[in-house]
């Protein structure tokens, strides 16, 4: 849902008629009666997505209103309503930053148009800008795309963090947007752009751990090798952020902890490098459990969780779907050259709230993606998402090119002998009435879970229940073909 439209202008009369107008189309309002309280309002109410502005005012004008918002770095779509319709007018306004103009009289129909053209070009800026500010290292809190509750706590908190130079433990399932939190909380803070470097550590081979972090010298190895000058040196007067850190294994651990409480580094083969570094980590599993199985150092845990902040799953704050299905619909349509297609059914949205969601926001990127390439019309409907659908109604089948990528044969993923007719369930009893083999059973398990994460290979492990090296073994074990992906645990929302 687009946040409320402001309504500027000085004659209440006209203020009135525009506000029932904009009212019927489905849109909140919020009312100014000229330029300073307008301004005002665009300072103090950030949810504003759209301007209608009267040129002609006592106070302040349409066009040096329009100077100030650019100035102060209000981007905030324009329509500006005018009772000439003068080529020199127009021109002015939109050099200044508006993104239409309508004159008065209006119907409601070229109003409606206006205002459509308006928030879809104000969602397309937003979304430019926030890829923009992911690249430079420059994204903040306020690019974060969320509304419901439980994200309102967690920015309330990261906006401290990142007043601050403590380190923060971000805990939340995989997909969740770990590293966009962590990416934000940067760009938000003095360190914004600076260096912001991330390192998945359950993606690095245990061998190459130290290099990675820490550096090496040249010829450490052998003699004709480069030197490394590692990640916390990268990272220096910066940020570096940590993934998956309960991955790391136990000798590293200590070497962590070493860094972290002495501001510096030893190199492999060289001497000690001092280091400015603010360390954001991050962890899908429970650190603190980890600490309590022996798995991880309980004096690292304390430095890590100074501030730790946790995000919720996806299936926890719904209110969040809506919103972040549409963010991802202009971004597609955009890249996609699918510009025809104007929004989301409603239909689609009570389906996509229904959802769980267990692969969480990277889940929902991809299913509009894929959404967004199906769709014929101008609008996603239910069709267009079809095994979000079969999951929802709990009637869903292996499709042949899921079970390709999960490595099943062609029959297999017509009719598995193993699967029932609900997703997500297996039958032990074979057809004569007797239990099937563990073995069998286990695989068809694997298979399963892969599908039902997209791949996500360390999520598979931990649903399961078993270690990554494990799940690798009875791939090979099963012949199982997971896409040949090396899955990694970093987050993009």
């Amino acid at each position: 849902m687009a946040g409320p439209i402001l309504i500027v202008d000085d004659d209440p009369g006209q203020r009135r008629l525009l506000e029932v107008a904009i009212m019927r189309m489905g849109y909140r309002t919020i009312l100014a009666d000229g330029g300073q309280a307008a301004l005002s309002l665009l300072r103090n109410r950030k949810e504003i997505s759209l301007v209608i502005l009267d040129l002609v005012m006592p106070d302040m004008d349409g066009f040096t209103i329009l100077r100030r918002m650019r100035e102060a770095g209000l981007f905030v779509p324009v329509i500006v309503e005018t009772g000439q319709s003068g080529l020199d007018t127009v021109t002015t306004a939109m050099r200044l930053g508006a993104s239409d103009f309508v004159v008065k009289p209006v119907s409601p129909e070229r109003l409606q148009v206006a205002v459509t053209n308006a928030l879809k070009l104000g969602a397309l800026e937003g979304e430019i800008k926030r890829i923009r500010h992911w690249a430079e290292g420059r994204l903040t809190l306020r690019d974060l795309v969320a509304r419901s509750e439980g994200m309102e706590r967690v920015i309330r908190l990261a906006q401290k963090a990142a007043a601050s130079n403590l380190p923060v433990l971000i805990e939340g399932e995989s997909g969740a947007g770990k590293e966009m939190l962590a990416r934000a909380i940067h760009g938000s803070g003095e360190r914004c752009g600076k260096p912001f470097i991330t390192v998945n550590c359950g993606a690095i081979p245990d061998d190459q751990v130290e290099t990675i972090l820490f550096g090496n010298e040249e010829g450490s190895f052998t003699s004709d090798k480069e030197k490394d000058i590692g990640k916390f040196v990268e990272a220096d007067g910066g940020t570096l952020f940590l993934d998956a850190v309960g991955n790391l294994p136990p000798e590293m651990q200590i070497k962590l902890l070493r860094a972290v409480q002495k501001d510096e580094v030893n190199p492999i083969g060289g001497e000690p490098v001092k280091t400015d570094v603010r360390l954001i980590s991050a962890t899908s599993r429970s650190l603190l459990d980890l600490v309590k199985a022996g798995q991880f150092r309980e004096d690292l845990f304390y430095r890590l969780h100074v501030f730790p902040i946790s995000l919720p799953a996806l299936r926890n704050r719904r209110e969040d779907v809506v919103m972040l299905a549409r963010h991802f619909l202009t971004r597609f349509a955009a890249e996609e050259g699918r510009t025809q297609i104007r929004g989301i059914a409603p239909s689609a949205l009570a389906l996509l709230g229904a959802y769980d969601w267990p692969g969480n926001i990277r889940q929902l990127e991809n299913a509009v993606f894929r959404a967004v390439v199906l769709c014929e019309g101008m609008e996603l409907t239910v069709d267009d998402f079809p095994q979000i659908q079969a999951q929802v109604n709990g009637h869903a089948r292996i499709s042949g090119a899921q079970a390709h990528r999960s490595g099943l044969a062609h029959e297999e993923a017509i009719e598995s002998p193993l699967m029932s007719d609900r997703f997500g369930q297996l039958q032990g009893i074979d057809g004569q009435g007797h239990a099937r083999p563990l073995a069998e059973i286990e695989e068809a398990m694997i298979r399963l879970a892969i599908t039902h994460y997209g791949g996500q290979m360390s999520e598979v492990a931990r649903r399961l229940g078993i270690g990554r090296s494990t799940l690798y073994r009875k791939l090979k074990d099963y012949g199982i073909d997971a896409g040949g992906e090396a899955e990694t645990d970093g987050e993009t929302y």
